[in-house]
């Protein structure tokens, strides 16, 4: 049997390595673009989308094989006329939050987990209120009659907290790795805390029936019916710390 020499092996083995070496490299190149293409990162989706949370747009960015990183905005606005317990009500309910979101992709396919947060939560309504002179009103389980010459009028503010945590899930994502154009659905709660109202009143309040009348803004009686106006208002809401929030909405990945 013929043995190699370690020289002949060593020559061997220099001119494999350097026949092989552009070529290798060149491939594991190409390995690696292809398999960043496939994997996605880096690709960016626009959308736009309607939920209980206002009509918004959407960008988000892959950053791994199974996630995103999404942010958008949203906004809406309802202004409505009503009367309640003898009070004619001008309201304006306005929808305004911008979120951040990681949406994770736990099986590679279209559902999504998503937790998160409103990152800005400019939510809120505010509305004015009044009485005809000489009409009975209720305040705080509180009968009141608006005086003729100086009419109850006021103002309402229902206020949220300025940030708060939330976790979606839903199918669809914004950043299809093998296609361009995505539709999304999700569901999931906003953890905004209990909504709070505040009621401002002026003009003068009297007894029923032409009695005596009180400035409603500074006397202690009427603002204890303010107070429990209030509370009773803020008790009505208090399921609302929980916002449920539903989307569908399209979008164009880049």
């Amino acid at each position: 049997m013929r043995v190699i020499s370690p020289v002949a092996a060593l020559i061997v083995a220099l001119g494999t390595a350097s026949f092989c070496s552009p070529n290798c490299s060149a491939q594991s190149s190409a390995y690696a673009r292809k398999a960043g293409s496939d994997s996605g990162i880096g690709k960016v989706g626009v959308g736009l989308k309607v939920s209980t949370l206002g009509a918004g747009a959407e960008v988000a960015v892959s950053v791994a094989r199974k996630a995103n990183i999404r942010g958008g905005f949203n906004a809406f606005t309802y202004s409505r006329v009503f009367a309640k317990d003898g009070i004619t009500y001008n309201g304006t309910l306005n929808l305004r939050s911008a979120a951040v979101l990681l949406d994770w992709f736990p099986f590679g396919g279209g559902f999504h987990l998503s937790p998160g947060a409103l990152v800005y939560n400019g939510s809120g309504a505010k509305g004015n209120a009044n009485v005809p002179g000489g009409q009975t009103f209720t305040l705080g389980g509180t009968v009141y009659q608006s005086d003729t010459t100086n009419p109850v009028t006021g103002k309402g503010n229902l206020a949220l907290t300025k940030a708060a945590p939330m976790v979606l899930f839903g199918w669809g994502n914004l950043v299809p790795r093998h296609k361009h154009f995505s539709f999304d659905i999700e569901t999931g709660v906003v953890f905004q805390g209990s909504p709070r109202a505040t009621l401002a009143l002026a003009g003068a309040a009297c007894q029923p029936g032409g009695g005596s009348c009180v400035n409603a803004a500074t006397d202690p009686t009427v603002q204890s019916s303010v107070l429990a106006e209030e509370a009773k208002l803020n008790k009505s809401m208090a399921p609302f710390k929980y916002y449920p929030v539903f989307s569908v909405g399209f979008g164009y990945r880049f």
